[in-house]
């Protein structure tokens, strides 16, 4: 089974017969204090994340452009490419995950498994919270600290302050690091309210973040916690983060009660 490289994580583990683990590579590079003092751009964690993005486009299962995932991705997004001042590409990859997540450099990759389970709403809303991080540009201090640890700079490979190049097998390490990442609290209700405005001003129905996260709440009570739980030990539970959301669209007047949120037991992307 193969794992994968994350770089802004969202969202936990499901099964699916046909797919498989995302590719993460090993973990490994030890950074000195040395380094600490490395000049690091947005424009180079632009950089990076293009390279690592195009190291797990290679080295994961995409989506064809026929794929029901990738007709159903286009046709939700594929007017969004352009959004909001980014340009933004997006693909599916058929792995087991239940994730999605965002790059410095534009890239949003949504796992299928994700898209068993969620609506279009949710997705929208999901994607739109993603798009959000890249917007306010949380992946910088992360993406540096993958790179120091992949790059195992010293202090004299680090004295220039210049961003080296990296090889295959740091871009994979580099990647890696980045599923330990965390966000702040601030970051991620930042990137909670960008989700909500999205929707909003799109007029896509604002309660789709709302069900989301209540799906997400759901996933957290099983018995291994998802990898979105992990990430998210530290800040608002996904149920506080639904309440919030229901609280802001009853002011907006835009609330309507979906009844009962249940994870879906067949696929919805057909």
């Amino acid at each position: 089974m193969k794992k994968i490289i994350v770089c802004l994580l969202f969202l936990g583990t499901m099964h699916s017969m046909d797919a498989q683990k995302i590719n993460l590579g090993k973990a490994a590079g030890i950074v000195s204090n040395g380094a600490k003092a490395l000049t690091f751009t947005n424009e180079d964690a632009i950089k990076l994340s293009k390279e690592s993005v195009d190291w797990m486009d290679k080295n994961n299962p995409v989506a064809g452009p026929k794929d029901p995932y990738t007709v159903r991705l286009n046709k939700l997004f594929g007017k969004h490419k352009s959004q909001d001042g980014l340009n933004l590409n997006y693909k599916v990859y058929k792995v087991k995950d239940i994730n999605a997540f965002a790059c410095a450099d534009g890239s949003v990759r949504v796992f299928s498994s994700l898209m068993d389970i969620m609506t279009d709403n949710e997705l929208l809303a999901v994607i739109g919270h993603e798009i959000g991080h890249v917007k306010n540009q949380d992946t910088k201090d992360a993406m540096k600290s993958a790179y120091l640890k992949a790059a195992a700079l010293d202090a004299a490979s680090s004295a220039s302050s210049a961003v080296a190049t990296l090889n295959d097998s740091q871009i994979g390490k580099m990647a890696n690091a980045f599923l330990d990442a965390s966000h702040s609290k601030k970051q991620e209700s930042e990137a909670d309210t960008y989700s909500y405005d999205f929707m909003k001003a799109n007029k896509y129905d604002v309660v789709g973040a709302y069900s989301a996260f209540k799906k997400l709440a759901l996933l957290s009570e099983g018995s291994k916690q998802s990898g979105f739980e992990k990430m998210f030990n530290s800040h608002p539970d996904s149920e506080k983060r639904a309440q919030a959301i229901k609280k802001r669209a009853e002011k907006d007047g835009l609330w309507k009660d979906p009844g009962t949120i249940s994870i879906p037991t067949t696929k919805l992307t057909k």
